[in-house]
């Protein structure tokens, strides 16, 4: 990515007006059960953080279109939007930024307080390249890891196939097909206030 660029601080996403898409990639023994019993198995760490994405083709990027150890099932997991928005207000970003935490100690008490954590990394094309604009990681902890895995989940859905499919026509050199197959993500209208925190 060329840094002379200035990056778009904008969530997108597939959503209703009720919830939010989100996309998790995990080993089949946990992804296939959360998939038929729409909700996470014992087997799944809630103590651990849990890091969910809106972008599908930043989805892809990280577990290589479902084809890396221990992410070989893809989740399109849908939640309740106004979890999605209760975790990004007490969000802290994962990184210091002197405007708006002022010094590396009041940003690392906040970093331990909350229970969710912002992170912005490039968003890809069909190729996984880089682009300009930024994608929305949000890394949940603690009580939103507790709340996300407990209240805030509507619907788990295996979208491996899918994946596999748009993967396969990317390989095949047909972008437009691909294209067409990829959920459509739009911006999400967020209060200015939730996203000047949050703005690396």
């Amino acid at each position: 990515m060329n840094e002379r660029h200035e990056p778009k601080f904008q969530v997108r996403a597939r959503h209703t007006g009720s919830t939010i898409t989100v996309y998790q990639a995990y080993r089949p023994e946990i992804g296939g059960p959360a998939a038929r019993q729409g909700r996470f198995p014992a087997a799944w760490k809630r103590d651990r953080m849990t890091w969910i994405k809106p972008s599908f083709l930043w989805m892809m990027y990280r577990c290589g279109w479902g084809t890396k150890e221990g992410q070989e099932t893809v989740l399109a997991i849908e939640i309740d939007r106004e979890g999605f928005l209760w975790a990004l207000r007490n969000a802290c970003l994962s990184h210091h930024v002197p405007a708006l935490h002022g010094d590396q100690a009041s940003w690392k008490r906040q970093l331990r307080q909350a229970p969710a954590r912002v992170q912005w990394d490039p968003e890809r094309d069909l190729h996984l390249n880089p682009l300009p604009h930024r994608s929305l990681q949000l890394g949940l902890a603690g009580e939103a890891a507790a709340r996300y895995a407990d209240e805030w989940i509507v619907g788990i859905e295996d979208v491996t196939p899918l994946a596999t499919e748009i993967h396969r026509l990317v390989r095949a050199g047909q972008p437009h097909s691909a294209a067409g197959l990829l959920p459509e993500e739009r911006p999400l209208d967020l209060d200015d206030e939730v996203l000047a925190r949050l703005r690396a």
